[in-house]
């Protein structure tokens, strides 16, 4: 079946034909124009009315924008708003450090890029926001590792291939239970070539306001152009800009 032609499918299209009206829309119109029967249409309006995502007009036939569907474009404006105001504490971030620096959360068994800012260096590694990388074997992911609960981080271990991405990489469960243990203490994390080999990385963590960690910011550069001892003197500004962040939550 064609996504489009699906219940779902059609609740959204009916939304979206008459957002983009300036007036209000007659039901004829709407059927015409989305080619759904006239009975299914009728009744995906009468359900979109009740839920407030359409109002009726004068004309009880014709249909406009409801409070709950207004209520739903500022909510996106303002999300929109917050990632705006995240990706200007990267900017600044990387400002300050000099290197590539990411906002990330966990994804399932993985760390996904919410927000990236890269380095104005020739040498560096691009990944676009939205991409997926390892937990076992990257800063980012060592960190949110480290901060679930142990119910929660048995059963993700569990279903980890923890295979060696570089000579570096940890792939005993029991060395991961140490390094976790070790970040919690320390309060950062590192990814000593374990990922990408010449690439190095800290991380620190991003608190919510019930105190559990719900993202990371991290930096990383190449071997050639810092060492992770010097990237473990720039953890002072990375934890400023988490601190940002968790405002932004």
């Amino acid at each position: 079946m064609n996504p489009k032609n699906s219940s779902a499918g059609r609740v959204l299209r009916i939304m979206d034909v008459v957002s983009k009206h300036g007036r209000a829309i007659s039901l004829a119109e709407i059927t015409e124009q989305l080619d759904i029967p006239k009975g299914t249409a009728h009744r995906l309006c009468a359900q979109l009315v009740d839920m407030g995502f359409l109002a009726r007009d004068i004309d009880a036939r014709s249909y406009g924008i409801g409070s709950a569907l207004r209520r739903l474009a500022l909510s996106t404006l303002n999300h929109r708003s917050i990632q705006s105001l995240r990706h200007q504490v990267l900017i600044e971030l990387v400002k300050q450090v000099e290197e590539t620096c990411n906002f990330t959360t966990l994804d399932g068994t993985e760390v996904v890029y919410l927000d990236r800012v890269e380095s104005q260096w020739p040498l560096r590694l691009i990944l676009d926001v939205g991409s997926h990388v390892p937990l076992h074997c990257t800063a980012s992911g060592k960190m949110m590792l480290a901060h679930l609960p142990p119910k929660e981080f048995s059963q993700i271990v569990a279903h980890l291939k923890l295979d060696a991405k570089t000579p570096s990489t940890i792939t005993s469960l029991v060395d991961l239970e140490n390094e976790c243990r070790e970040i919690r203490e320390l309060g950062y994390s590192t990814d000593r070539e374990e990922f990408i080999a010449g690439l190095i990385a800290v991380a620190v963590p991003v608190y919510d306001s019930h105190g559990d960690v719900r993202a990371v910011v991290a930096m990383h550069a190449p071997t050639a152009r810092m060492s992770l001892e010097h990237a473990k003197k720039q953890l002072p500004y990375l934890s400023k800009a988490a601190r940002e962040m968790e405002t932004l939550l």
